[in-house]
């Protein structure tokens, strides 16, 4: 959810891969062409953010929301259903990341690294923390804010291990970015990232998922993240497919993801359909889902959806990491002015609602992310470059 798609400028080569080429349909290898953008993997990204918001302002059935005024099953008496599958969206983002990362990370220094993670998180959290802090701060606004320590503590994206309020509800999502980020810069990084280095990364985590699962210790539960392991995994293991097709153990990698990935997410997700529940989900859909998700981002990386190449789909790309930051909390604000004092049905309340967001979106990327992210980035490469 946070991740620019990047160019498929050719990689370094590395000890065990001197200079291998990517592979096409029939094996016949290829030369990537600089520049080249993997467009339908930022329409992915857009699609996983949609999914979220339409959960957040639809899914959840059981809930009475001081927005809507009832509970979502009330205004959307079948789409509802649908709409609780939208967290999903959550599990497609972090198999987008794993690859993203992978592919960005590659043959890139750590301090590069670094900036480069800070520059395309931080400016447009920030404002983000700020405006709905503002928002709901206005007398007219029925939503509580969080205390001004909480608040100041949000800015460091650290408030969740130091047990702080949340300003922003989705936020939860970049802790567990953050710690990837950490664990990928620390295996992969830092010594240079190679094949070797990357299957043994996604081995050796994979097992210590499942031992985590098993041990029920706290701090690897932190560190190991067993829920969510599979999707990063697996984006690594489709992005080694991107390198080279024909790498079995890639397709091993990428296998045991998903199957360790949907038992999770089934895990997680469902229960049954009990009239105290929220929200019923069907394993069966769940596991579909979660099988769409690898499969759509092993097509972008195996090139079969290269003909989606289209200029709009950049823009999608660059709206969805403002778009996930402020829609659930600035959008329940609009929900209610829709929908309760100008009346508007459930349906254009909420299709003008996701509209305004990806203004809203538009606006961040203008005006906050088009000159502070690679200011920032800059400002950090050179600190760090300066200091040796």
């Amino acid at each position: 959810m946070t991740e620019t798609v990047v160019t498929t400028a050719t990689p370094q080569a590395t000890a065990d891969a001197p200079s291998r080429p990517l592979e096409v349909a029939g094996g016949r290898p290829r030369t990537r062409t600089a520049g080249a953008r993997l467009r339908a993997l930022d329409g992915l990204r857009l699609l996983a953010a949609l999914m979220v918001a339409l959960y957040h302002y639809g899914g959840r059935g059981g809930e009475i929301t001081h927005a809507w005024g009832s509970s979502p099953k009330v205004q959307f008496p079948t789409l509802h259903s649908w709409f609780a599958y939208g967290c999903l969206g959550v599990q497609l983002f972090f198999v987008i990341s794993g690859f993203v990362i992978c592919m960005s990370g590659w043959g890139r220094p750590l301090r590069s690294f670094f900036a480069s993670r800070a520059a395309r998180l931080m400016p447009s959290y920030w404002v983000a923390v700020v405006l709905v802090t503002a928002v709901f701060a206005l007398p007219g606004v029925a939503y509580q804010a969080v205390s001004p320590s909480d608040a100041l503590v949000n800015l460091t994206l650290l408030q969740q291990p130091l047990g702080a309020d949340r300003v922003l509800g989705v936020c939860w999502t970049l802790w567990v970015e953050i710690r990837f980020y950490a664990l990928f810069a620390v295996c992969i990084v830092l010594p240079g990232a190679n094949r070797r280095r990357v299957v043994m990364l996604c081995a050796a985590w994979t097992l210590l998922a499942a031992i985590t699962q098993a041990a029920d210790q706290p701090f690897l539960d932190l560190v190991v993240m067993p829920e969510y392991a599979p999707f990063f995994i697996g984006g690594m293991g489709i992005y080694l497919l991107h390198r080279n097709r024909r790498d079995a153990t890639a397709w091993g990698i990428v296998a045991v993801s998903w199957l360790t990935g949907q038992h999770q997410a089934v895990s997680n997700l469902w229960h049954s359909p009990q009239p105290d529940q929220f929200s019923y989900r069907s394993a069966a859909v769940i596991i579909l889902i979660v099988t769409f998700g690898f499969v759509a981002v092993l097509a972008v990386a195996l090139g079969r959806l290269k003909w989606a190449d289209w200029r709009w789909l950049t823009v999608a790309g660059a709206l969805t990491y403002p778009f996930y930051l402020v829609h659930e909390h600035l959008g329940w604000p609009v929900i209610e002015v829709l929908h309760q004092d100008f009346g508007l049905a459930s349906w254009l309340t909420i299709s003008a609602t996701l509209t305004f967001m990806l203004v809203l979106a538009w606006l961040f990327n203008r005006y906050v992310e088009k000159w502070a992210t690679p200011l920032l980035r800059r400002s950090l490469t050179q600190v760090q470059g300066s200091k040796g």
